[in-house]
């Protein structure tokens, strides 16, 4: 009987088996097999941490409507920007200014801070499908911008120089746009002014100095358009015209320009980079003189912020539109040299508009970071609660949701003054409710009434009867996509 075991098990070690066989005194005994270690992945798909629920559905809503509007806003290779488009009857209008250009490069500046924002919170998974072709558009709509750009030489409080400038309309060959027009009409200061903002936020996001360096270009064009000139007791009178062709100051012209200051201020702050600075004398002669960058970016951030609430604060809390009444530009010789003369303004008009005071926000925040002063922040509380106040109606055309005027250019007016209550939330949290009030719009504008990916200007009554009464503007398209990524970095941070 032992033989038969005995072979039996001999048997058994010949049949291919997962464990191998050892005789021990006669009894099988199974081994481990002897499996090799396993590689390690040198490449490993990194963990995903999951994302809020609000915060990804703004981001992927945002990337829907700003690839949306590139498409149909957008023809050819030059990139030239339609006005209006019309869903319904599939049809294109008029030629967008720079302005109306430049918010397609903020849309797509918004949107890839979102997807950084998004990979720093530990999920990359949306900036690995589209970072990298949002910096090329961005890229693309840059070189195209040279389309609106020109030269011309400007006689300024300070000097007379060659500048080379974006124009209000498209020109049909690139650095060959018309900037003068009439009387120097066909540039304004806030056109640069929002170009320099998003250039800033360009270099940001790619490094790459290009941005940088057309941003502290347009800098300089700009305030050489500050009145430096002196008032009777040796003050500067201060602000910035609309434009070289104008008189007026006007919040436009000047409360945007705080923050993109204070981001020079910040870049250089660390250097030694030394800067020109030309500046009116008591004897009204013209001295120039180096400042460094940082003090001189911050010197002027201050300057500007000053002249606007001095000159356009209102007792309601919000800012005004402009000072006018100063007549066409003058100029006095002096010294036997040509100078810009100052106009003197008898007029404060109005009406208040959203965005003058949401810049004015921005711009008070930016400033109380870098200096730490409670005034600025005092400031952004008030101006927060007025206007909210002053803007928001509540319930005039669906119940539950806040109503803001529509009218001109109020869509994206509307949303620089959410920015301003995005910025100020950091410092003060009652600005809450406000923001929900566009995030509560946006979901109602797109649960509703979306149709092939547009949103119609009016997001709480929607698309008119009439088909061919609904061309949505370009620059809208994009402000609604641009909230959109904003929402999306606040809603991360608060986890929802």
């Amino acid at each position: 009987m032992k033989k038969i075991i005995i072979a039996i098990a001999t048997i058994l070690c010949f049949i291919p088996v997962m464990a191998a066989c050892s005789h021990t005194d006669n009894v099988i005994i199974a081994e481990p097999e002897d499996k090799p270690t396993p590689t390690p992945d040198p490449d490993p798909d990194p963990i995903q941490v999951k994302l809020p629920v609000i915060a990804e559905q703004n981001l992927i809503r945002s990337i829907e409507l700003v690839d949306n509007a590139i498409s149909y806003f957008f023809t050819g290779d030059g990139m030239i920007m339609s006005k209006n488009y019309n869903p319904y009857t599939e049809t294109r209008t008029e030629t967008e200014s720079i302005w109306g250009y430049t918010t397609a490069i903020e849309a797509v500046n918004t949107v890839m801070e979102g997807l950084k924002a998004f990979k720093e919170y530990g999920n990359s998974e949306l900036y690995d499908e589209h970072f990298s072709r949002y910096s090329k558009l961005l890229s693309k709509l840059y070189d195209n911008a040279a389309y609106y750009k020109g030269s011309f030489t400007l006689t300024s409080y300070t000097q007379t120089k060659n500048w080379v400038v974006y124009a209000v309309p498209r020109g049909s060959v690139k650095g060959q746009a018309n900037v003068t027009g009439t009387d120097n009409k066909n540039n304004v200061y806030d056109d640069q002014q929002w170009l320099v903002r998003e250039l800033l936020k360009a270099y940001k996001l790619t490094n790459d100095p290009v941005y940088l360096y057309e941003a502290e270009y347009l800098t300089n064009y700009v305030l050489d358009g500050w009145d430096c000139t002196l008032d009777g007791n040796g003050k500067e009178y201060g602000g910035i015209t609309w434009g070289p062709g104008y008189t007026s100051k006007h919040a436009c012209s000047n409360g945007p320009f705080i923050s993109p200051l204070v981001w020079l201020s910040e870049l250089y702050k660390d250097t030694n980079d030394e800067i020109e600075y030309l500046y009116i004398a008591a004897d009204k002669s013209r001295v120039s003189t180096t400042m460094k960058k940082s003090d001189y970016y911050l010197t002027f951030a201050k300057k500007v912020y000053d002249w606007q609430k001095n000159n356009l604060l209102l007792s309601s809390g919000v800012y005004n539109d402009m000072l006018g009444g100063g007549g066409n530009v003058s100029y006095e010789t002096i010294d036997g040299v040509k100078y810009r003369k100052h106009a003197n303004l008898t007029d404060n008009a109005g009406p208040p508009i959203t965005y003058n005071s949401g810049t004015m926000l921005s711009g008070a925040v930016d400033l109380y970071r870098v200096t730490g002063d409670n005034v600025y922040l005092d400031d952004a509380k008030k101006l927060s609660d007025a206007s909210f106040s002053y803007f928001a109606s509540l319930g005039t055309k669906v119940a539950g949701y806040y109503t803001y005027d529509l009218s001109g250019h109020r869509n994206w007016f509307n949303g620089v003054l959410m920015r301003g209550y995005l910025d100020v939330y950091p410092s003060y949290s009652g600005v809450d409710a406000y923001i929900d009030s566009f995030q509560k719009n946006l979901d109602y504008g797109y649960g509703k009434f979306l149709y092939k990916s547009f949103l119609p200007s009016d997001l709480l009554a929607g698309w008119s009867n009439t088909e061919n009464e609904n061309n949505v503007r370009g620059m809208f398209a994009l402000a609604f996509a641009s909230e959109y990524a904003l929402l999306a970095k606040y809603e991360l941070g608060r986890g929802n």
